[in-house]
Parts: structure tokens; C-alpha cells; sequence
């Protein structure tokens, strides 16, 4: 549902959305980031595709020498400099993540996590190919979703957000196989490894599949 995360999950809101996250949700986020954290060096520059309030971004830059976040939530944005007002190494944008007007070969580490591409609704090709357009060669794009066996700790992270009036009514006749669906018309969908392959395929770089923490699936291509 495009516009959702501009609209009704943005700043606090979504803050909040993690915030309420249950024990086991919360060790999937963390192990999404210290994962991350691994192909980052001291002397490296970081994109963060869809920042949201700097929560994964706060981590990069402690080691990173300089990070750009971007969203096309100006409130997001807005809450995200002040969580980041301490962090010098750092700028935000406002920003497409498919058209980003980016310089070619600008980022040693381009990080798009947290299920960001089924999340931005947009064409998720287009947006791996801009990802690798804007990393430097010998460098790293990362993108990640839900594994298939973290179903269930999806869902009842899905639910309390509901109860929460974060999201809308989950519609549980509609929601399955990887897919939630909520009655106010939003719809959460993943990435399957075979689906990875096709939106990689043609890509003129090394591409390799692999899940971390039994609860995400990611995509590491190599430039």
C-alpha cells in the first residue's frame, strides 16, 4: 500500500511498532544489525536505503566513518534527527530509493534490511539495480527479509501492532503463506530465495543468498 509508511507508520508511529516488539522479534532486529555491522569497516561510507527514524542508522554510524540515510518520510526524518543530533558522521535525505540521484560508485556499504524492499511498494529490481549502480566496486549492497520458519513471530509481532491501532485489523481469512494482510488495505509481503535469483539475474556482480538467525533471509551482492 503505497504512501503507508509516509502516512500512518511514520516518526513515532513507527517508532512505537518496535518499541512493542515481542522478546524473540526483538532478537531477530538485533541480529539483522550486528550482521550488518560485519561488512562494515572504519573506514568505510554507508547508505541506508529507507532509514525510517534512524534506528539501524544510530548503529552504523558508531562505526562507520560517514553514513547517508534516506526516506521519503519527511516526519520519520524529522524524528530521526533528533535521535541523531549527536551523531556527526551522518546526513538525511529526503530521497527515492529507486531514483536516488546518487553519484555512481559512491558507497562501500548499501544496506536496505528489515524487509525494506516489499515494504517501499515500489519495483524491486529497479531498486536492487540503483543499489548496485551506487556501490563501488569491492563493495557490498544488503538486502534482507523474513525468512519463511519466522512466520510466527511475524504474525504475533503484526498482531500487537494491531491491538495498538499501529496497523490496521489483521484479516486472517486473507492472511497466509507469507502474506498479512490488514482490513485497511495494507498488505506485508517477502522475498522468497528463488524470487531473489530472478531480481538478481543479469546483475554484474556476485550474488549470494543466506539466513541469519533462523529469522531473516538476505541477499548480499558483491560489486
Amino acid at each position: 500500500m503505497p504512501g503507508y509508511y509516509d502516512e500512518k507508520l511514520s516518526a513515532d508511529r513507527l517508532r512505537r511498532c518496535y518499541d512493542m516488539a515481542p522478546p524473540r522479534v526483538v532478537q531477530y532486529l538485533k541480529a539483522e544489525v550486528e550482521h550488518v555491522l560485519g561488512s562494515i569497516g572504519s573506514q568505510s561510507t554507508v547508505l541506508e536505503l529507507g532509514c525510517g527514524y534512524g534506528r539501524v542508522l544510530n548503529r552504523l554510524a558508531e562505526k562507520a566513518t560517514h553514513c547517508l540515510g534516506i526516506d521519503t518520510s519527511r516526519g520519520s526524518l524529522s524524528t530521526a534527527r533528533e535521535l541523531l543530533e549527536q551523531q556527526s558522521n551522518l546526513q538525511l535525505a529526503q530521497m527515492d530509493a529507486v531514483d536516488t540521484a546518487l553519484a555512481t560508485a559512491s558507497f562501500d556499504v548499501v544496506v536496505c534490511i528489515q524487509n525494506g524492499i516489499s515494504a517501499f511498494h515500489v519495483d524491486q529490481r529497479a531498486l536492487m539495480q540503483e543499489a548496485v549502480r551506487i556501490t563501488r566496486p569491492g563493495g557490498v549492497a544488503l538486502f534482507s527479509t523474513y525468512a519463511e520458519r519466522f512466520w510466527e513471530h511475524r504474525l504475533e509481532w503484526f498482531e500487537v501492532q494491531a491491538k495498538a491501532g499501529l496497523l490496521g485489523e489483521i484479516d486472517h481469512d486473507a492472511t497466509g503463506d507469507g502474506v498479512i494482510v490488514c482490513k485497511d488495505g495494507f498488505r506485508a509481503t517477502t522475498v522468497s530465495p528463488d524470487q531473489f535469483r530472478v531480481l538478481t539475474s543479469g546483475l554484474d556482480a556476485g550474488v549470494k543468498l543466506y539466513e541469519v538467525d533462523e529469522s531473516s533471509l538476505f541477499c548480499e551482492i558483491r560489486v
